[in-house]
């Protein structure tokens, strides 16, 4: 017998957000009720979560970090930070400037309190094992500390079986509820009148970034096609696979098996791409970067919330640091990103569940991005390790 195939997450997102939505309009008080019940328990649950994904994660991405050798790792990590803060950057001006055309000009503002919400059932609260900021730090000193000694310690492995279970539990419950909870929060949307709004920006927001996506992208291959003299359109000819498969699997770890040859066919060296194509897959993620400091922005325009580089570098800083240990799942740099989003910004759960929505709504092209990006990233450390020559496959 044939196993059914499963909708995708993207697919349950889009049916949840519809489905949630037609609740609100109709606006029966008792199942706004049960929703408003299902949303405040898995708020509560995230927020529980949170801290043990900064720790679980960040603690091993940090301590695996400098596994392999040779001179090149270090420029290749701080080249990997730089570009991440150099396209978060991007995604903040770029969502600034087009600010009138994400929100209609004249300040149409999301507001909580638009009208009353239905309320919970219950009112119960979860504290969370500890704070976002004490986990960030110890999960710092923590992934030092076991990159300095030893990674194969007893240390070591606890953490990662650790980062084995908070995975499991990330992939086994919290994204298949995720569509669930996010159409519970588009059910209070609808109900307070909202929704109208909410769906113009969600449009806008994803129609701006793949500008931006394109933007970087090309930029990048028209200085690497400069440098070495080939069409950049030559260049990106082969890593169109890459791009399209990643945005199909929404996974750089799945489209590691077509990025790899797929960059060797841009004439890099075995030794370039075989260094860069995995590390980068892991710890280079300006594609995810730019959607999400464009997401965030997006929402604390719709909120009123003042956005300025003052508010906006702290989290820029912390959350290029969370894309390096983001777990590889769809939807795995948002979910790194939350704590950073609570700790530097104040968003609340509701702010949340939109980041999550609007994020993952486009979370397969700023995978593609990534992966796109590696590319380029390898042209530039193969030219600086002698071959100035590129090989050019076709």
């Amino acid at each position: 017998m044939q196993e059914k195939k499963k909708l995708g997450l993207i697919t349950r997102l889009v049916i949840g957000i519809v489905a949630g939505t037609i609740l609100g309009m109709i606006g029966i008080q008792p199942i706004l009720a049960i929703t408003a019940t299902f949303n405040l328990l898995f708020g509560q649950l995230l927020t529980f979560t949170i801290p043990l994904i900064i720790l679980a994660f960040i603690t091993v991405g940090i301590s695996e970090i400098g596994k392999g050798s040779g001179k090149y790792l270090g420029l290749l990590i701080g080249g990997f930070y730089i570009s991440t803060i150099a396209a978060a950057y991007i995604g903040y001006f770029a969502t600034v400037i087009t600010q009138p055309l994400i929100v209609e000009i004249g300040g149409a503002v999301l507001y909580e309190d638009a009208r009353p919400a239905v309320p919970s059932l219950i009112n119960l609260t979860v504290a969370p094992i500890m704070g976002v900021m004490t986990a960030l730090v110890f999960a710092f000193i923590l992934g030092a500390f076991i990159a300095a000694t030893n990674k194969d310690s007893t240390l070591a492995k606890s953490f990662q079986d650790f980062r084995d279970v908070v995975m499991a539990f990330v992939i086994k419950i919290i994204v298949p509820w995720l569509p669930v909870h996010i159409g519970g929060i588009f059910a209070r949307i609808a109900w307070q009148g909202q929704a109208q709004l909410m769906f113009l920006t969600f449009g806008r927001v994803f129609l701006m970034i793949l500008v931006v996506h394109w933007a970087w992208i090309l930029f990048h291959y028209f200085l690497v096609g400069s440098a070495s003299k080939i069409s950049p359109f030559k260049l990106l000819k082969p890593m169109m696979g890459s791009y399209f498969m990643a945005v199909g699997t929404q996974s750089s770890a799945v489209t590691l098996t077509v990025n790899l040859p797929n960059i060797k066919r841009m004439g890099v060296s075995d030794n370039a791409a075989n260094f860069v194509a995995p590390l980068g897959a892991t710890i280079h993620l300006p594609g995810s970067t730019i959607s999400i400091v464009a997401c965030t922005v997006a929402v604390m325009f719709l909120f009123d919330m003042p956005v300025n580089l003052t508010t906006i570098t702290p989290f820029i800083l912390g959350v290029s640091v969370a894309m390096v240990a983001a777990p590889g799942v769809p939807g795995g740099a948002i979910m790194a990103s939350l704590g950073v989003l609570e700790m530097t910004l104040g968003f609340t759960d509701y702010q949340l569940a939109l980041m999550i929505a609007l994020y993952i709504a486009q979370d397969s092209f700023g995978t593609a991005v990534n992966v796109t990006s590696d590319g380029a990233a390898a042209i530039w450390l193969d030219r600086y390790m002698g071959n100035k020559t590129l090989d050019y496959k076709g």
